[in-house]
C-alpha cells in the first residue's frame, strides 16, 4: 500500500486508543487503549521507508539518525513532562494530550508526507502467520508473567510454554511455504542480520529494565529499606538524561555508520 497511508492509519488509531484510555478508569477499556496506542509502533519503520525513498542517498544517513535522535528528545522531555501533568492534573490528561499529538501526526502525515509507491506489488497480507505469531506470542508471554504465581513447573505454565513452541514451530514452517511471509525467516537467519537482531534484544532488555526498575525504586518509599521516595516528576528528571544521550549520540553514530559500514 505504500508508507504514507499506513502512517496515517497509525495516527488514526494513536488518536483513537488515546480518547479510549483518557476517557475510562476501568482497567479492560484502558488495556484496549494502551493497545491500540501500541499500533502506533510502525510509524518509526514506515518514517525510515519514507526518508529512504525521498531522501538523497548520500543524506540518508544523517537524516535516519536525526530521526533516531528525536527519539531521544521524546524520552528526554516526556518522561519528566508526563510525569508533571499526572503530578499536577490527572493522569487522564496525558491522553488527551496523547489524542492532540495523535491529531497533529495525522495532519503532518496527510499533508507533508510525499507519496511513496509500495516497493512491491506482489506483496498480499498473510493473516495466517499473523495469527500464528500472535498466538506463539501470546503463550509464551503469559506463561513467563505468570509463572511466578502459579509456579514454573505447574501443568498451566508447561502447557503455555509447550503450545508456544508447537505454535511457534507451525508458524515457522508457514513462513517458509509462504510467498510473502510476514516475517523473512530466510532473511533473519543470514549472519549480519542475525548478529543485530542478537544484539538489539541485549540492548532492548538493558533499556527496558531500566525504565521499568529505575522509576520503581526512585519513587518507592525509603521505608522499604530500597526506595528513595521520589516524587513523579524528581523520577522523570533522573531518567532525562538517558533521552538526552541518544539524542547526542544518534548523529554520531550515523556518521560513523556513513563511513565506515
Amino acid at each position: 500500500y505504500g508508507p504514507k497511508p499506513m502512517l496515517i492509519a497509525c495516527a488514526v488509531v494513536l488518536t483513537a486508543g488515546s480518547l479510549v484510555a483518557a476517557t475510562t478508569s476501568s482497567l479492560i477499556p484502558f488495556v484496549i487503549g494502551r493497545g491500540l496506542q501500541g499500533l502506533a509502533l510502525p510509524i518509526i519503520p514506515l518514517g525510515i521507508s519514507v526518508l529512504r525513498a525521498s531522501v538523497p542517498a548520500e543524506r540518508v544517513g544523517s537524516a535516519m539518525g536525526l530521526m533516531s535522535a528525536s527519539l531521544g528528545v521524546g524520552g528526554a522531555l516526556g518522561l519528566p513532562l508526563s510525569a508533571a501533568i499526572a503530578q499536577h492534573f490527572s493522569w487522564h490528561a496525558l491522553f488527551w494530550f496523547a489524542a492532540g499529538l495523535g491529531v497533529a501526526s495525522f495532519l503532518l502525515f496527510a499533508f507533508m508526507v510525499p507519496s511513496v509507491p509500495s516497493s512491491s506489488s506482489s506483496d498480499r497480507l498473510d493473516p495466517l502467520g499473523a495469527i500464528l505469531l500472535a498466538g506463539g506470542l501470546v503463550t509464551l508471554l503469559v506463561g513467563i508473567t505468570k509463572g511466578q504465581s502459579w509456579g514454573w513447573t505447574s501443568a498451566t505454565t508447561l502447557g503455555l510454554f509447550g503450545a508456544s513452541l508447537v505454535i511457534l514451530a507451525l508458524f515457522a514452517a508457514w513462513q517458509l511455504r509462504f510467498d510473502s511471509p510476514i516475517v523473512d525467516l530466510r532473511t533473519t537467519v543470514r549472519l549480519p542480520v542475525l548478529t543485530t537482531n542478537v544484539a538489539s534484544v541485549g540492548v532492548g532488555f538493558s533499556m527496558f529494565a531500566m525504565s521499568l526498575i529505575a522509576p520503581q525504586v526512585l519513587e518507592m518509599p525509603t521505608q522499604t529499606g530500597y526506595g528513595l521516595g521520589q516524587s513523579m516528576l524528581h523520577a522523570g528528571l533522573w531518567m532525562a538524561p538517558g533521552g538526552l544521550a541518544m539524542m547526542v549520540t544518534a548523529p554520531i553514530a550515523a556518521r560513523i555508520a556513513g563511513r565506515t559500514g
